[in-house]
């Protein structure tokens, strides 16, 4: 089964313009808040209406501005997993599933059965929401939206409120659930780390509009646009200018550098990603940059370290540069007392357009 979405919708001075297809595996909408993610999902499920377009399910239109059709939410088969779960609070575990279930009352009462067993949930069935952890909410509100036979789940930002520990047991739990679902999968999160364990597909949202859309795989390794870069992690990124085929001008950064894969004609901006920087131990001058260390800051594994880069005689924003290298590395650098002088791997420059 495929989702085709194409809609166009205004809200105040935003616009949300979105159009992708996903046929199979998990679809991720990675974006910052308020980009129109949420929104996209609320026109899916039938909470919001757009103003035009289309929204096709399989072979069911769920919306078409063009022939008047808006199936309501209730006829759309959409489960969708709000960020708080919205159980209801005078209910206990088992109504909650009910409420979401099909059929007359015996297959209801199998259908709970079968999902209270499923999400781990013996024991539990007369409690209310009230009662229960944040898991063990978010596995009922999962196992309600199951029971209705849904053509296709949406998730959206479903472990925002979560401390890490809690957050990794449930996203382990939830992988294996959704494994053995048939259906279309769509999850909305800012947290690119959580988009990339959980999504085949991903698409960048930035101010209403599909930026970009590719494998994950792909679309870390070669962002191509400024925003994608941004949201997938890239702090390091300079204005860009073509020379050759193979070499451009890092405006920001005041240098030339060798790319060994072919420069787009549309480049505007070039990245580095603070992990892919090489240390310079020869005489060699290839997309090397003497740096200043300007700040070092610990991570558990690692250093971060701020670089003012010596080769700009711009302002200070636009000479940092960001480096994350190994403890070990680093603090073998430190003790020589050695010059910072980085490379930039030829193999792994972003070559990006705005």
């Amino acid at each position: 089964m495929s989702l085709s979405v194409d809609i166009k919708k205004r809200l105040g001075n935003f616009t949300l313009r979105v159009s992708f297809t996903v046929s199979g595996g998990i679809l991720g909408l990675l974006g910052a808040s308020g980009c129109g993610k949420s929104m996209t999902l609320k026109c899916i499920a039938g909470i919001e209406e757009p103003d035009e377009g289309k929204i096709v399910l399989g072979d069911r239109v769920l919306f078409d501005s063009e022939k008047g059709i808006n199936l309501p939410p209730q006829k759309r088969k959409v489960g969708y997993l709000f960020q708080n779960y919205a159980l209801f609070p005078n209910m206990t575990v088992e109504e909650n599933i009910a409420a979401g279930a099909a059929g007359i009352k015996a297959e209801k009462e199998n259908a709970v059965k079968e999902k209270i067993e499923m999400f781990y949930l013996k024991g539990l069935e007369k409690k209310r929401p009230f009662q229960l952890s944040g898991g063990q909410q978010q596995r009922v509100a999962l196992a309600r939206i199951l029971a209705s036979e849904p053509d296709i789940i949406m998730l959206d930002e479903p472990f925002s409120a979560l401390d890490s520990n809690l957050k990794w047991l449930l996203e382990q739990e939830l992988m294996e659930l959704l494994a053995a679902y048939p259906g279309e999968v769509i999850m909305v999160s800012h947290n690119r780390n959580e988009i990339y364990r959980f999504s085949d597909t991903i698409a960048v949202v930035s101010d209403g509009r599909i930026d970009a859309i590719s494998s994950r795989e792909q679309l870390f390794q070669n962002p191509e646009t400024v925003s994608a870069a941004l949201l997938t992690g890239c702090k390091n990124i300079s204005r860009a200018e073509k020379i050759t085929s193979h070499t451009l001008k890092a405006v920001d950064w005041n240098i030339t550098l060798y790319s060994n894969r072919p420069i787009p004609d549309n480049m505007t901006h070039v990245g580095m990603r603070a992990h892919y920087f090489k240390y310079a131990h020869g005489n060699d001058n290839t997309n090397t940059m003497n740096c200043t260390v300007v700040k070092v800051i610990e991570n558990p594994f690692s250093y971060i370290i701020l670089l003012k880069n010596n080769c700009c005689s711009g302002g200070a924003d636009c000479t940092k540069i960001r480096w994350e290298v190994d403890k070990a590395v680093w603090e073998e650098l430190t003790a020589k007392n050695s010059p910072v002088r980085l490379i930039f791997d030829p193999d792994n420059l972003l070559l990006l357009s705005q």
